[in-house]
Protein backbone atom coordinates (compact mmCIF):
# COMPACT_ATOMS: atom_id res chain seq x y z
CA UNK A 1 0.00 0.00 0.00
CA UNK A 2 1.30 3.45 -0.94
CA UNK A 3 1.20 6.19 1.70
CA UNK A 4 0.43 9.60 0.25
CA UNK A 5 2.38 12.41 1.92
CA UNK A 6 1.67 16.09 2.39
CA UNK A 7 2.16 18.03 -0.87
CA UNK A 8 5.17 20.35 -1.19
CA UNK A 9 6.19 23.03 -3.65
CA UNK A 10 8.90 20.92 -5.28
CA UNK A 11 10.43 17.46 -5.07
CA UNK A 12 13.99 16.87 -6.29
CA UNK A 13 15.08 13.35 -7.24
CA UNK A 14 18.82 12.98 -6.61
CA UNK A 15 20.84 15.28 -4.35
CA UNK A 16 24.14 15.59 -6.18
CA UNK A 17 25.44 18.69 -7.93
CA UNK A 18 22.25 19.50 -9.85
CA UNK A 19 19.85 18.58 -7.08
CA UNK A 20 21.77 20.58 -4.48
CA UNK A 21 22.02 23.67 -6.66
CA UNK A 22 18.37 23.67 -7.64
CA UNK A 23 17.21 22.98 -4.06
CA UNK A 24 19.24 25.97 -2.90
CA UNK A 25 17.81 28.28 -5.56
CA UNK A 26 14.21 27.16 -4.92
CA UNK A 27 14.41 27.43 -1.14
CA UNK A 28 16.06 30.83 -1.55
CA UNK A 29 12.93 31.80 -3.51
CA UNK A 30 10.78 30.74 -0.55
CA UNK A 31 9.68 27.29 -1.74
CA UNK A 32 9.34 24.16 0.38
CA UNK A 33 11.49 21.46 -1.22
CA UNK A 34 11.88 17.73 -0.53
CA UNK A 35 15.11 16.09 -1.71
CA UNK A 36 15.04 12.33 -2.31
CA UNK A 37 18.40 10.55 -2.28
CA UNK A 38 18.51 6.78 -2.85
CA UNK A 39 21.84 6.39 -1.05
CA UNK A 40 23.11 7.14 2.43
CA UNK A 41 23.92 10.36 4.21
CA UNK A 42 27.46 11.55 3.44
CA UNK A 43 29.08 14.02 5.82
CA UNK A 44 32.67 15.18 5.20
CA UNK A 45 33.33 15.46 8.95
CA UNK A 46 32.19 11.87 9.53
CA UNK A 47 32.82 10.00 6.28
CA UNK A 48 35.85 11.63 4.65
CA UNK A 49 38.37 11.87 7.49
CA UNK A 50 41.77 10.35 8.19
CA UNK A 51 42.87 7.64 8.47
CA UNK A 52 39.90 5.74 7.05
CA UNK A 53 39.42 7.73 3.85
CA UNK A 54 42.82 6.65 2.50
CA UNK A 55 41.68 3.05 2.16
CA UNK A 56 42.38 2.16 -1.46
CA UNK A 57 40.92 -1.33 -1.13
CA UNK A 58 37.63 -0.05 0.32
CA UNK A 59 37.05 2.90 -1.97
CA UNK A 60 38.99 2.35 -5.21
CA UNK A 61 38.72 -1.44 -5.49
CA UNK A 62 35.54 -2.36 -3.62
CA UNK A 63 33.73 0.80 -4.81
CA UNK A 64 32.29 2.08 -1.53
CA UNK A 65 30.82 5.28 -3.00
CA UNK A 66 29.26 3.81 -6.14
CA UNK A 67 25.92 2.43 -7.24
CA UNK A 68 25.20 -1.10 -6.06
CA UNK A 69 24.85 -3.21 -9.21
CA UNK A 70 22.99 -5.87 -7.20
CA UNK A 71 20.08 -3.42 -6.76
CA UNK A 72 20.18 -1.56 -10.05
CA UNK A 73 22.34 -1.91 -13.11
CA UNK A 74 22.04 -1.70 -16.88
CA UNK A 75 22.10 -4.37 -19.54
CA UNK A 76 24.42 -3.89 -22.46
CA UNK A 77 24.70 -4.94 -26.10
CA UNK A 78 26.62 -3.59 -29.09
CA UNK A 79 23.81 -3.36 -31.66
CA UNK A 80 20.03 -3.56 -32.08
CA UNK A 81 18.92 -7.14 -32.54
CA UNK A 82 21.49 -8.57 -30.13
CA UNK A 83 20.55 -9.89 -26.71
CA UNK A 84 21.73 -7.64 -23.88
CA UNK A 85 23.18 -8.99 -20.64
CA UNK A 86 23.32 -7.29 -17.22
CA UNK A 87 26.52 -5.62 -16.05
CA UNK A 88 27.02 -7.44 -12.75
CA UNK A 89 30.08 -5.48 -11.62
CA UNK A 90 30.56 -1.85 -12.62
CA UNK A 91 33.76 -1.28 -14.53
CA UNK A 92 33.81 1.11 -17.51
CA UNK A 93 31.80 3.74 -15.61
CA UNK A 94 31.02 4.22 -11.92
CA UNK A 95 27.79 6.10 -11.10
CA UNK A 96 27.78 7.48 -7.58
CA UNK A 97 25.22 7.02 -4.85
CA UNK A 98 24.66 8.72 -1.54
CA UNK A 99 24.32 12.38 -0.66
CA UNK A 100 26.44 14.41 -3.08
CA UNK A 101 26.29 11.76 -5.79
CA UNK A 102 29.27 11.50 -8.13
CA UNK A 103 30.32 14.93 -6.84
CA UNK A 104 31.86 13.22 -3.82
CA UNK A 105 34.21 10.94 -5.76
CA UNK A 106 35.01 12.83 -8.97
CA UNK A 107 38.55 13.97 -9.77
CA UNK A 108 37.62 17.64 -10.08
CA UNK A 109 38.36 18.40 -13.74
CA UNK A 110 36.18 21.46 -14.20
CA UNK A 111 35.69 22.46 -17.82
CA UNK A 112 33.64 24.94 -19.77
CA UNK A 113 32.53 23.62 -23.14
CA UNK A 114 33.91 25.37 -26.19
CA UNK A 115 31.42 27.61 -28.04
CA UNK A 116 31.63 25.01 -30.84
CA UNK A 117 30.65 22.19 -28.45
CA UNK A 118 27.29 23.80 -27.73
CA UNK A 119 26.35 24.19 -31.41
CA UNK A 120 28.31 21.53 -33.37
CA UNK A 121 25.68 20.85 -36.03
CA UNK A 122 25.36 24.52 -36.95
CA UNK A 123 29.12 24.96 -36.95
CA UNK A 124 29.91 21.84 -39.00
CA UNK A 125 27.28 22.61 -41.61
CA UNK A 126 28.50 26.20 -41.92
CA UNK A 127 32.18 25.23 -42.24
CA UNK A 128 32.06 21.91 -44.09
CA UNK A 129 28.75 21.96 -45.91
CA UNK A 130 25.08 21.23 -45.32
CA UNK A 131 25.51 17.50 -46.00
CA UNK A 132 28.83 16.95 -44.22
CA UNK A 133 27.32 15.10 -41.26
CA UNK A 134 26.45 11.45 -42.06
CA UNK A 135 22.76 10.62 -41.93
CA UNK A 136 23.24 8.07 -39.15
CA UNK A 137 24.71 10.71 -36.80
CA UNK A 138 21.88 12.81 -35.28
CA UNK A 139 24.25 15.43 -33.87
CA UNK A 140 22.31 18.29 -32.29
CA UNK A 141 22.87 21.79 -30.97
CA UNK A 142 22.22 22.31 -27.28
CA UNK A 143 19.89 25.23 -27.95
CA UNK A 144 21.73 27.54 -25.56
CA UNK A 145 24.84 29.44 -26.62
CA UNK A 146 28.16 29.84 -24.85
CA UNK A 147 27.51 33.56 -24.33
CA UNK A 148 24.18 32.78 -22.66
CA UNK A 149 25.80 30.20 -20.38
CA UNK A 150 28.93 32.22 -19.54
CA UNK A 151 27.53 33.93 -16.41
CA UNK A 152 26.37 30.56 -15.11
CA UNK A 153 29.72 28.91 -15.84
CA UNK A 154 31.27 31.74 -13.86
CA UNK A 155 28.88 31.25 -10.95
CA UNK A 156 29.53 27.51 -10.74
CA UNK A 157 33.31 28.05 -10.86
CA UNK A 158 33.06 30.52 -8.00
CA UNK A 159 30.94 28.08 -6.01
CA UNK A 160 33.67 25.44 -6.46
CA UNK A 161 36.74 27.69 -6.09
CA UNK A 162 38.24 26.38 -9.33
CA UNK A 163 42.01 26.59 -9.71
CA UNK A 164 43.15 27.57 -13.19
CA UNK A 165 44.44 30.14 -15.64
CA UNK A 166 42.23 32.06 -18.07
CA UNK A 167 43.22 31.95 -21.73
CA UNK A 168 40.54 34.27 -23.10
CA UNK A 169 39.71 37.11 -20.72
CA UNK A 170 36.95 39.33 -22.10
CA UNK A 171 38.06 38.53 -25.65
CA UNK A 172 41.80 39.00 -25.10
CA UNK A 173 44.05 35.95 -25.34
CA UNK A 174 46.14 35.33 -22.23
CA UNK A 175 49.44 33.43 -22.37
CA UNK A 176 49.54 30.35 -20.17
CA UNK A 177 45.80 29.65 -20.38
CA UNK A 178 43.59 27.94 -22.93
CA UNK A 179 43.64 30.29 -25.92
CA UNK A 180 40.89 28.24 -27.59
CA UNK A 181 38.29 28.75 -24.85
CA UNK A 182 35.31 31.08 -25.13
CA UNK A 183 35.61 34.56 -23.68
CA UNK A 184 35.49 34.67 -19.89
CA UNK A 185 34.19 37.59 -17.82
CA UNK A 186 36.69 36.96 -15.00
CA UNK A 187 39.78 35.01 -14.01
CA UNK A 188 39.49 31.71 -12.17
CA UNK A 189 38.84 32.04 -8.42
CA UNK A 190 42.14 30.33 -7.53
CA UNK A 191 45.58 30.19 -9.12
CA UNK A 192 46.56 26.89 -10.80
CA UNK A 193 47.75 23.92 -8.78
CA UNK A 194 51.50 23.34 -8.50
CA UNK A 195 52.85 21.52 -11.53
CA UNK A 196 54.19 17.99 -11.27
CA UNK A 197 57.39 16.81 -12.98
CA UNK A 198 55.27 14.89 -15.49
CA UNK A 199 53.37 18.10 -16.27
CA UNK A 200 56.60 20.00 -16.79
CA UNK A 201 57.94 17.39 -19.22
CA UNK A 202 54.64 17.31 -21.15
CA UNK A 203 54.40 21.12 -21.29
CA UNK A 204 57.93 21.46 -22.65
CA UNK A 205 57.42 18.77 -25.29
CA UNK A 206 54.09 20.12 -26.56
CA UNK A 207 55.40 23.69 -26.66
CA UNK A 208 58.36 22.53 -28.79
CA UNK A 209 55.85 21.00 -31.20
CA UNK A 210 54.03 24.32 -31.51
CA UNK A 211 51.06 23.42 -29.32
CA UNK A 212 49.60 25.47 -26.45
CA UNK A 213 49.85 23.71 -23.05
CA UNK A 214 47.98 25.01 -20.02
CA UNK A 215 47.03 23.74 -16.53
CA UNK A 216 43.85 21.69 -16.28
CA UNK A 217 41.07 23.71 -14.57
CA UNK A 218 40.71 21.99 -11.21
CA UNK A 219 38.03 21.90 -8.55
CA UNK A 220 40.92 21.07 -6.22
CA UNK A 221 41.56 24.34 -4.38
CA UNK A 222 45.18 25.52 -4.63
CA UNK A 223 44.60 27.77 -1.61
CA UNK A 224 42.04 28.20 1.16
CA UNK A 225 38.89 29.63 -0.45
CA UNK A 226 35.50 30.83 0.81
CA UNK A 227 32.69 30.81 -1.75
CA UNK A 228 29.63 33.06 -2.08
CA UNK A 229 27.59 30.64 0.05
CA UNK A 230 30.00 31.23 2.93
CA UNK A 231 31.53 27.74 2.72
CA UNK A 232 35.29 27.36 3.05
CA UNK A 233 37.44 24.89 1.13
CA UNK A 234 40.87 23.88 2.41
CA UNK A 235 44.05 23.94 0.35
CA UNK A 236 44.93 20.78 -1.59
CA UNK A 237 47.46 18.54 0.18
CA UNK A 238 48.36 16.61 -3.03
CA UNK A 239 47.63 13.34 -1.22
CA UNK A 240 46.76 11.44 -4.41
CA UNK A 241 43.34 10.29 -3.16
CA UNK A 242 40.76 12.20 -5.24
CA UNK A 243 39.23 9.82 -7.75
CA UNK A 244 36.88 7.37 -5.98
CA UNK A 245 37.45 9.06 -2.60
CA UNK A 246 36.05 11.90 -0.52
CA UNK A 247 38.52 14.68 0.31
CA UNK A 248 40.18 14.60 3.72
CA UNK A 249 40.96 18.35 3.74
CA UNK A 250 37.80 19.56 1.95
CA UNK A 251 39.90 20.93 -0.91
CA UNK A 252 38.00 19.04 -3.62
CA UNK A 253 34.75 20.82 -4.40
CA UNK A 254 31.72 18.62 -3.77
CA UNK A 255 28.09 19.45 -3.02
CA UNK A 256 28.76 18.20 0.52
CA UNK A 257 31.37 20.91 1.11
CA UNK A 258 30.38 23.85 -1.09
CA UNK A 259 26.60 23.94 -0.80
CA UNK A 260 24.81 21.25 1.21
CA UNK A 261 25.64 22.67 4.67
CA UNK A 262 23.57 25.73 3.71
CA UNK A 263 20.79 23.68 2.08
CA UNK A 264 20.48 21.27 5.00
CA UNK A 265 20.31 24.16 7.49
CA UNK A 266 17.34 25.70 5.67
CA UNK A 267 14.03 24.72 7.32
CA UNK A 268 12.35 24.87 3.90
CA UNK A 269 14.38 21.86 2.75
CA UNK A 270 13.64 18.28 3.80
CA UNK A 271 16.16 15.54 2.95
CA UNK A 272 15.14 11.89 2.80
CA UNK A 273 17.96 9.40 2.27
CA UNK A 274 17.37 5.76 1.42
CA UNK A 275 14.53 6.97 -0.83
CA UNK A 276 14.56 4.86 -4.00
CA UNK A 277 12.26 6.56 -6.52
CA UNK A 278 10.13 4.04 -8.38
CA UNK A 279 8.45 6.33 -10.92
CA UNK A 280 6.88 9.71 -11.58
CA UNK A 281 3.16 10.16 -10.91
CA UNK A 282 1.85 11.56 -14.20
CA UNK A 283 -1.53 12.94 -15.23
CA UNK A 284 -1.53 12.18 -18.95
CA UNK A 285 -4.69 14.14 -19.76
CA UNK A 286 -3.39 17.28 -18.06
CA UNK A 287 0.22 16.66 -19.24
CA UNK A 288 1.42 17.26 -15.71
CA UNK A 289 3.65 15.48 -13.21
CA UNK A 290 1.84 15.29 -9.87
CA UNK A 291 4.71 13.92 -7.77
CA UNK A 292 6.89 10.84 -7.40
CA UNK A 293 6.54 7.41 -5.81
CA UNK A 294 9.47 6.01 -3.85
CA UNK A 295 10.40 3.09 -1.62
CA UNK A 296 12.11 3.57 1.73
CA UNK A 297 14.94 1.04 1.45
CA UNK A 298 15.11 0.62 5.24
CA UNK A 299 11.48 -0.40 5.74
CA UNK A 300 10.23 -1.41 2.29
CA UNK A 301 7.32 1.02 2.65
CA UNK A 302 6.21 2.85 -0.51
CA UNK A 303 5.31 6.54 -0.42
CA UNK A 304 3.96 9.07 -2.87
CA UNK A 305 5.28 12.62 -2.56
CA UNK A 306 2.97 15.09 -4.33
CA UNK A 307 4.58 18.31 -5.56
CA UNK A 308 3.80 21.28 -7.78
CA UNK A 309 7.22 20.96 -9.46
CA UNK A 310 9.05 17.69 -10.09
CA UNK A 311 12.79 17.76 -10.77
CA UNK A 312 14.83 14.81 -12.03
CA UNK A 313 18.42 15.47 -11.00
CA UNK A 314 19.77 11.95 -11.13
CA UNK A 315 22.48 10.30 -13.19
CA UNK A 316 22.01 9.83 -16.94
CA UNK A 317 20.69 6.29 -16.51
CA UNK A 318 18.38 7.19 -13.62
CA UNK A 319 16.73 10.12 -15.39
CA UNK A 320 16.14 8.11 -18.56
CA UNK A 321 14.83 5.05 -16.72
CA UNK A 322 12.33 7.13 -14.74
CA UNK A 323 10.97 8.75 -17.90
CA UNK A 324 10.58 5.39 -19.61
CA UNK A 325 8.94 3.50 -16.74
CA UNK A 326 6.62 6.48 -16.08
CA UNK A 327 5.46 6.60 -19.70
CA UNK A 328 6.33 10.26 -20.18
CA UNK A 329 7.36 11.18 -23.71
CA UNK A 330 7.76 8.95 -26.75
CA UNK A 331 10.49 6.28 -26.50
CA UNK A 332 13.14 6.51 -29.20
CA UNK A 333 12.87 4.05 -32.10
CA UNK A 334 16.17 3.63 -34.00
CA UNK A 335 14.46 2.09 -37.03
CA UNK A 336 12.34 5.19 -37.67
CA UNK A 337 14.22 7.89 -35.79
CA UNK A 338 10.99 8.84 -34.01
CA UNK A 339 10.76 9.63 -30.30
CA UNK A 340 13.16 11.26 -27.91
CA UNK A 341 13.36 9.30 -24.66
CA UNK A 342 16.52 7.19 -24.75
CA UNK A 343 17.90 8.89 -27.86
CA UNK A 344 21.53 9.94 -28.39
CA UNK A 345 23.19 7.97 -25.62
CA UNK A 346 26.87 8.88 -25.76
CA UNK A 347 30.02 8.01 -23.88
CA UNK A 348 33.60 9.01 -24.74
CA UNK A 349 36.45 7.76 -26.85
CA UNK A 350 40.02 7.67 -25.65
CA UNK A 351 43.50 6.32 -25.92
CA UNK A 352 47.00 7.13 -24.86
CA UNK A 353 50.54 5.99 -24.22
CA UNK A 354 52.62 5.10 -21.16
CA UNK A 355 56.05 6.68 -20.96
CA UNK A 356 59.09 5.33 -19.08
CA UNK A 357 62.15 7.45 -18.23
CA UNK A 358 65.44 5.94 -17.11
CA UNK A 359 66.80 9.24 -15.75
CA UNK A 360 63.70 11.02 -14.40
CA UNK A 361 61.93 10.66 -11.03
CA UNK A 362 58.25 11.71 -11.02
CA UNK A 363 57.33 11.55 -7.32
CA UNK A 364 54.09 9.90 -8.53
CA UNK A 365 52.44 9.23 -5.17
CA UNK A 366 51.89 12.99 -4.78
CA UNK A 367 49.03 14.30 -6.89
CA UNK A 368 45.53 15.70 -7.14
CA UNK A 369 42.51 14.62 -9.14
CA UNK A 370 42.82 17.34 -11.77
CA UNK A 371 46.53 18.09 -11.46
CA UNK A 372 47.94 18.09 -14.97
CA UNK A 373 48.82 19.91 -18.15
CA UNK A 374 46.68 19.68 -21.28
CA UNK A 375 46.52 20.90 -24.87
CA UNK A 376 43.34 21.80 -26.75
CA UNK A 377 44.96 22.10 -30.18
CA UNK A 378 43.21 18.88 -31.27
CA UNK A 379 39.91 19.50 -29.50
CA UNK A 380 36.49 20.41 -30.90
CA UNK A 381 37.00 22.02 -34.28
CA UNK A 382 40.24 23.77 -33.32
CA UNK A 383 41.87 22.00 -36.28
CA UNK A 384 40.71 21.46 -39.85
CA UNK A 385 38.64 18.29 -40.20
CA UNK A 386 38.48 18.48 -43.99
CA UNK A 387 39.21 15.04 -45.47
CA UNK A 388 39.76 13.36 -42.10
CA UNK A 389 36.54 11.36 -42.15
CA UNK A 390 35.44 12.30 -38.65
CA UNK A 391 34.23 15.23 -36.55
CA UNK A 392 35.06 16.15 -32.97
CA UNK A 393 38.35 16.06 -31.14
CA UNK A 394 40.11 15.33 -27.89
CA UNK A 395 42.03 16.86 -25.06
CA UNK A 396 45.55 15.44 -24.75
CA UNK A 397 47.06 15.65 -21.30
CA UNK A 398 49.52 14.37 -18.74
CA UNK A 399 47.85 14.10 -15.34
CA UNK A 400 49.27 13.33 -11.91
CA UNK A 401 46.41 11.95 -9.86
CA UNK A 402 48.54 10.01 -7.40
CA UNK A 403 50.01 6.56 -8.05
CA UNK A 404 48.39 4.48 -5.30
CA UNK A 405 50.00 1.12 -4.49
CA UNK A 406 47.25 -1.26 -5.65
CA UNK A 407 46.16 0.45 -8.84
CA UNK A 408 49.43 1.95 -10.11
CA UNK A 409 52.09 -0.56 -11.11
CA UNK A 410 53.34 0.55 -14.56
CA UNK A 411 55.86 -1.76 -16.20
CA UNK A 412 57.28 -1.83 -19.75
CA UNK A 413 55.91 -4.21 -22.42
CA UNK A 414 57.18 -7.73 -22.07
CA UNK A 415 57.36 -7.66 -18.28
CA UNK A 416 56.00 -10.88 -16.69
CA UNK A 417 52.62 -10.51 -14.93
CA UNK A 418 53.96 -11.93 -11.64
CA UNK A 419 57.08 -13.23 -9.94
CA UNK A 420 60.50 -11.78 -9.15
CA UNK A 421 60.97 -10.16 -12.56
CA UNK A 422 57.65 -8.33 -12.17
CA UNK A 423 58.61 -7.18 -8.67
CA UNK A 424 61.94 -5.86 -9.91
CA UNK A 425 60.32 -4.04 -12.84
CA UNK A 426 57.79 -2.46 -10.48
CA UNK A 427 60.59 -1.20 -8.26
CA UNK A 428 62.59 0.06 -11.23
CA UNK A 429 59.81 1.94 -13.01
CA UNK A 430 57.17 2.94 -10.43
CA UNK A 431 58.56 6.45 -9.99
CA UNK A 432 59.84 6.85 -13.55
CA UNK A 433 56.67 6.64 -15.57
CA UNK A 434 53.59 8.64 -16.50
CA UNK A 435 50.84 8.46 -19.11
CA UNK A 436 49.77 10.81 -21.88
CA UNK A 437 46.04 10.37 -22.40
CA UNK A 438 43.55 11.49 -25.03
CA UNK A 439 39.97 12.06 -23.91
CA UNK A 440 37.84 12.20 -27.04
CA UNK A 441 34.33 13.25 -28.00
CA UNK A 442 31.64 10.70 -28.73
CA UNK A 443 28.97 11.99 -31.10
CA UNK A 444 25.44 10.68 -31.39
CA UNK A 445 24.80 7.67 -33.60
CA UNK A 446 21.42 6.28 -34.67
CA UNK A 447 22.13 2.87 -33.13
CA UNK A 448 23.49 4.09 -29.77
CA UNK A 449 20.53 4.53 -27.40
CA UNK A 450 18.80 3.53 -24.16
CA UNK A 451 15.52 1.65 -23.72
CA UNK A 452 13.86 -0.84 -21.37
CA UNK A 453 15.17 -4.39 -21.29
CA UNK A 454 12.40 -6.92 -22.03
CA UNK A 455 13.86 -9.64 -19.80
CA UNK A 456 15.79 -8.37 -16.76
CA UNK A 457 14.41 -6.44 -13.78
CA UNK A 458 15.79 -4.49 -10.84
CA UNK A 459 15.16 -4.82 -7.09
CA UNK A 460 11.93 -2.80 -7.40
CA UNK A 461 10.58 -5.04 -10.15
CA UNK A 462 11.08 -2.48 -12.93
CA UNK A 463 12.74 -3.39 -16.24
CA UNK A 464 16.46 -2.70 -16.26
CA UNK A 465 17.63 0.05 -18.55
CA UNK A 466 19.18 -1.42 -21.69
CA UNK A 467 22.22 0.26 -23.21
CA UNK A 468 22.85 -0.31 -26.91
CA UNK A 469 26.27 1.12 -27.61
CA UNK A 470 29.45 0.59 -29.56
CA UNK A 471 32.23 2.68 -31.02
CA UNK A 472 31.29 3.69 -34.55
CA UNK A 473 33.28 4.77 -37.60
CA UNK A 474 33.58 8.38 -36.39
CA UNK A 475 34.92 7.24 -33.01
CA UNK A 476 37.49 4.85 -34.44
CA UNK A 477 38.87 7.39 -36.90
CA UNK A 478 39.01 10.08 -34.23
CA UNK A 479 40.80 7.74 -31.84
CA UNK A 480 43.36 6.66 -34.47
CA UNK A 481 44.10 10.30 -35.29
CA UNK A 482 44.60 11.17 -31.61
CA UNK A 483 46.85 8.17 -31.07
CA UNK A 484 49.18 9.50 -33.76
CA UNK A 485 49.24 12.84 -31.96
CA UNK A 486 50.02 11.28 -28.55
CA UNK A 487 52.82 9.16 -30.06
CA UNK A 488 54.39 12.29 -31.59
CA UNK A 489 54.24 14.08 -28.25
CA UNK A 490 55.68 11.05 -26.44
CA UNK A 491 58.63 11.02 -28.85
CA UNK A 492 59.24 14.71 -28.18
CA UNK A 493 59.57 14.08 -24.42
CA UNK A 494 62.69 11.97 -24.88
CA UNK A 495 61.18 9.01 -23.02
CA UNK A 496 63.31 5.88 -22.77
CA UNK A 497 60.36 3.61 -23.63
CA UNK A 498 56.84 4.26 -24.94
CA UNK A 499 54.03 1.72 -24.69
CA UNK A 500 50.47 1.81 -26.06
CA UNK A 501 49.07 3.98 -28.80
CA UNK A 502 46.45 1.55 -30.09
CA UNK A 503 43.33 3.67 -29.53
CA UNK A 504 39.76 2.44 -29.87
CA UNK A 505 40.10 0.09 -32.81
CA UNK A 506 37.78 -2.60 -31.45
CA UNK A 507 34.44 -2.83 -29.71
CA UNK A 508 33.39 -1.13 -26.49
CA UNK A 509 33.93 -3.28 -23.40
CA UNK A 510 32.32 -2.78 -20.01
CA UNK A 511 35.14 -4.14 -17.85
CA UNK A 512 38.09 -1.66 -17.87
CA UNK A 513 37.41 1.75 -16.36
CA UNK A 514 37.27 4.49 -18.98
CA UNK A 515 35.20 7.42 -17.63
CA UNK A 516 31.93 8.07 -15.82
CA UNK A 517 30.97 10.61 -18.47
CA UNK A 518 27.72 9.10 -19.77
CA UNK A 519 25.33 11.48 -21.51
CA UNK A 520 22.03 11.59 -23.39
CA UNK A 521 18.69 9.84 -23.09
CA UNK A 522 16.62 12.91 -22.19
CA UNK A 523 18.22 15.34 -24.62
CA UNK A 524 17.47 19.03 -25.01
CA UNK A 525 16.42 20.50 -28.32
CA UNK A 526 14.02 22.76 -30.19
CA UNK A 527 11.81 20.00 -31.66
CA UNK A 528 9.44 18.21 -29.24
CA UNK A 529 9.34 15.20 -31.57
CA UNK A 530 13.12 14.68 -31.44
CA UNK A 531 14.04 15.83 -27.95
CA UNK A 532 12.75 15.49 -24.38
CA UNK A 533 13.36 18.92 -22.83
CA UNK A 534 13.49 22.46 -24.17
CA UNK A 535 16.38 24.91 -23.78
CA UNK A 536 15.40 25.55 -20.14
CA UNK A 537 15.45 21.79 -19.36
CA UNK A 538 11.65 21.75 -19.08
CA UNK A 539 9.98 18.56 -20.34
CA UNK A 540 7.91 18.96 -23.48
CA UNK A 541 5.29 16.56 -22.08
CA UNK A 542 4.88 18.20 -18.65
CA UNK A 543 5.45 21.90 -18.02
CA UNK A 544 6.15 21.31 -14.33
CA UNK A 545 8.78 18.60 -14.90
CA UNK A 546 12.43 19.65 -15.21
CA UNK A 547 15.31 17.30 -16.02
CA UNK A 548 18.87 18.21 -15.01
CA UNK A 549 22.25 16.60 -15.56
CA UNK A 550 24.23 15.15 -18.44
CA UNK A 551 21.21 13.16 -19.68
CA UNK A 552 20.11 16.36 -21.47
CA UNK A 553 23.30 16.59 -23.58
CA UNK A 554 22.60 15.94 -27.32
CA UNK A 555 26.08 14.40 -27.60
CA UNK A 556 29.27 14.16 -25.58
CA UNK A 557 32.45 16.19 -25.92
CA UNK A 558 36.01 15.45 -24.88
CA UNK A 559 35.58 17.28 -21.57
CA UNK A 560 34.35 16.16 -18.19
CA UNK A 561 30.66 17.21 -18.24
CA UNK A 562 30.45 18.52 -14.65
CA UNK A 563 31.18 22.18 -15.41
CA UNK A 564 28.41 22.27 -18.02
CA UNK A 565 26.03 20.30 -15.79
CA UNK A 566 26.46 22.95 -13.09
CA UNK A 567 26.14 25.87 -15.51
CA UNK A 568 22.98 24.44 -17.10
CA UNK A 569 21.49 23.88 -13.65
CA UNK A 570 22.03 27.51 -12.68
CA UNK A 571 20.65 28.52 -16.11
CA UNK A 572 17.47 26.46 -15.60
CA UNK A 573 17.11 27.62 -11.99
CA UNK A 574 17.28 31.24 -13.13
CA UNK A 575 14.44 30.65 -15.61
CA UNK A 576 12.33 28.76 -13.07
CA UNK A 577 12.67 31.37 -10.34
CA UNK A 578 12.40 34.48 -12.49
CA UNK A 579 9.80 33.29 -14.99
CA UNK A 580 8.12 29.97 -14.26
CA UNK A 581 7.14 30.71 -10.66
CA UNK A 582 5.53 33.96 -11.74
CA UNK A 583 3.62 32.37 -14.60
CA UNK A 584 3.66 28.54 -14.64
CA UNK A 585 3.61 27.04 -18.11
CA UNK A 586 5.90 26.51 -21.04
CA UNK A 587 9.03 28.65 -21.00
CA UNK A 588 9.30 28.58 -24.80
CA UNK A 589 6.85 29.70 -27.44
Amino acid sequence: MTTKLKPVDAVVVGVGWSGSILARELTRAGMEVVGLERGAMRSPTEDFTLPGIRDELRYAVRQELFQDAALETVTMRHAPGERALPIRRLGAFLPGTGLGGAGTHWNGMHWRYLPYDLAPRSHIEARYGAHAIPGDMPIGDFGVSYDELEPFYDRFEKLCGVSGKAGNLRGARVAGGNIFEGARASEYPNAPLKSSRAGEIFAAATARLGHHPFPIPASNASAVYTNFEGQTLGACAYCGHCERFGCEVNAKASPNVTLLPVVLADTRFILRTGAYVRDIAYDRSAKRATGVRYVDTRTGQEYEQPADIVVLAGYTFTNTLLMLVSGIGEPYDPSTGRGGVGKNYCYQTGGGVQLFFKDEWMNPFMGAGALGVVIDDFNGDNFDHGGLGFFGGATISATSGGARPIGSRPTPPGTPRWGSAWKQATADWYGRSFAIGASGANYAHRDNYLDLDPQYRDALGRPLLRMTFNYRDNDRKLSAFMDQATVRIAAATGATLVAGGRGRGGDFHVEPYQSTHNTGGTIMGADPKRSVVNRYLQAWDADNLFILGASVFPQNTSYNPTGTVGALTYWAADAIVKRYLKQPGSLVA
